[in-house]
């Protein structure tokens, strides 16, 4: 006989998960114990939103599923903000939550709530396993629905008396596609008549842009992207979530694109022809609804038919996934591959003279020596020394905008690990945890504000006890700095409410904790500190970076035209 809990370990050992994070209780117990016998990696956290968001990180990095558990009431309800963003990002979790035992249900038991009805829309799917014998059938349901079409999170919600129920299972019960470990499970190409259409459309196309979006990652998308624009001699910008769709230092990189732009909002302006790929078009990437220009035709490539046409139009659909449709593409156009790369070389040669005229422009901010540190300065230290193959997983707020203006990919692929599904703070830390796990051997740095790192500091010790070894930076500014900004930037008067925290030393924070800390206020040292903390294998480092306490200076406007505020404006 095996317990209910005990088939739930072995289904997950025979999908092959990684590491799982999660906090116990009574409910289930059963599947703890049989964890530890089977050997399985669990790691015990400090709280639920650290173990969905290391969780997340890990499946985006690794594009494998991501495995974490939560017990009954407060553990469930912990896991919504994380499930929220995991469901808008598209990522691949199998969350298990412990319920109530079936014959005490609704009779005030301890931590009883309406658990199903609160996680149901915040998930791809809640499936409750309602009879013990059911369990290994719905456990390959919740993977094979998290890893396909649209990826997203997938609930067990497991009862109390299924985990501890008992039934005589037989080895033959676990079998599973091994196509379900990972994204994409299955792949489907876009129509060959729209193809055909929309490379006709490129084809005569003379100022072609690729605008490329995190469905590029989801789908394995990046090298066939950057070979695809190489090939036919297109440009391509990118969303927060969508960088690394090209090398960022690749000559036909055109930077972010929407609310936070290099160049790229100007060559859509006098583009002829956009093709998005795996890319909503939400607020942040259309400057709240102002680009792309709206004379422009549009091919939207996306694996997700509902997002088309939802905020901007499209001339030519194409519905499927990202790498095969690109590779349709350019078999499509690969005959008039070299032509279209002579009639496009001026403005290939534009795109990179642009890029290297905006740096010129912004160079003296990104090598500052103003104290405290600018942000320009402090990305352009990480840049210059987080090497090709490293990772940076940036928090919400100040560290996804500046990350994303500023960071600088070195080779396609995802190294730029931003949650912008739900964009809530805290993330960074634990973030940085899961992608450490995901890639071991790649130098991983987590970028937060101090608001974010509050929220989550107790997952330091979580991360020493790992045994894990990456580097936090703490943008210190000891503000909501968000906030803050903007409050000056709409009202202007020099006050502020509710948005100053304590001057902390997160540096003496984290030595406390047995991690190492490095603080740093002076700009002629920040180089030597980076280049310490990625050398620390052994434990976390925080780097605790003071930077400027101006609020007219914390936005990611680094030219001054970035970022435009009306009043009357919720968000800038």
């Amino acid at each position: 006989m095996m317990t209910g809990g005990e088939a739930l370990a072995r289904m997950l050992q025979a999908h092959g998960v990684g590491p799982m994070f999660g906090m116990g209780g009574f409910q289930l117990l059963p599947f703890y114990d049989a964890v530890r016998r089977l050997g399985l990696q669990h790691n015990l956290i400090n709280d639920e939103r650290c173990g969905i968001f290391a969780a997340d990180a890990y499946a985006r990095v690794s594009g494998r599923v991501g495995v974490c558990d939560a017990t009954l009431g407060p553990g469930a309800t912990n896991l919504v903000t994380g499930l929220v963003e995991s469901l808008n990002a598209g990522v691949p979790l199998v969350v298990l939550v412990g319920d109530t035992h079936r014959d005490h249900s609704w009779k005030n038991m301890t931590q009883e709530t309406r658990q199903v009805e609160i996680l149901r829309p915040a998930a791809k799917n809640l499936i409750r396993v309602e009879t013990v014998t059911r369990i290994p059938e719905l456990v390959r349901r919740a993977f094979a629905e998290a890893t396909t079409g649209r990826p997203g999170p997938v609930i067990l919600d497991v009862p109390e008396d299924v985990c501890h129920d008992t039934h005589p299972f037989e080895d033959g019960d676990f079998a599973v596609d091994g196509i379900h470990q990972s994204i994409p499970a299955l792949r489907s190409r876009p129509a060959a008549a729209d193809v055909a259409r929309a490379a006709d459309m490129l084809r005569r196309s003379d100022r072609p842009l690729i605008l490329a979006g995190g469905g590029v990652h989801l789908s394995g998308a990046a090298d066939t992207l950057q070979s695809f624009a190489e090939a036919c001699a297109i440009p391509v910008a990118h969303t927060m979530s969508g960088k690394g769709a090209i090398a960022c230092t690749h000559g036909l990189n055109a930077g972010l694109f929407g609310r936070y732009d290099r160049i790229a909002n100007g060559l859509m302006e006098q583009s002829d022809c956009l093709l998005v790929v795996g890319c909503k078009l939400g607020e942040i990437a259309t400057k709240r609804y102002t680009v792309p220009p709206g004379n422009v035709p549009v091919i939207h490539l996306d694996l997700v038919a509902e997002e088309f046409d939802r905020c901007h139009p499209a001339s030519v659909r194409l519905w499927g996934d990202a790498r095969d449709g690109l590779r349709d593409l350019q078999t499509a156009m690969m005959d008039e591959a070299a032509d279209l790369q002579s009639k496009r070389a001026d403005y290939v040669a534009e795109v990179a003279q642009r890029m290297a005229e905006w740096r010129d422009s912004v160079q003296d901010r990104l090598r500052s020596d103003e104290k405290p540190i600018p942000m320009t300065r402090l990305l352009t230290a990480i840049n210059d020394h987080l090497p090709a193959d490293g990772i940076l997983v940036a928090d919400g707020g100040f560290a996804a905008h500046w990350g994303g203006l500023l960071f600088d990919t070195k080779r396609p692929g995802r190294g730029f690990v931003p949650n912008r599904g739900f964009a809530s703070i805290g993330y960074g830390l634990p973030g940085a945890m899961g992608a450490a796990l995901a890639a071991p051997g790649r130098p991983v740095i987590g970028l937060t504000g101090d608001g974010g790192f509050n929220m989550m500091l107790g997952e330091l010790e979580t991360a020493r006890r790992m045994g894990l070894a990456f580097t936090i930076v703490v943008v210190n500014n000891a503000a909501s700095g968000y906030v803050k900004a903007l409050q000056h930037l709409m009202y202007g008067d020099g006050n502020y409410q509710s948005s100053d925290l304590s001057d902390t030393s997160y540096a003496a924070l984290a030595e406390g904790l047995g991690c190492q800390g490095i603080r740093v206020e002076d700009p002629a040292t920040l180089d030597s500190a980076v280049q310490a903390a990625l050398a620390e294998t052994g434990r976390p480092t925080v780097l605790d970076v003071v930077v400027t306490r101006d609020p007219a200076k914390m936005l990611p406007a680094v030219d001054n035209r970035t970022v435009q505020v009306r009043k009357g404006d919720r968000v800038a």
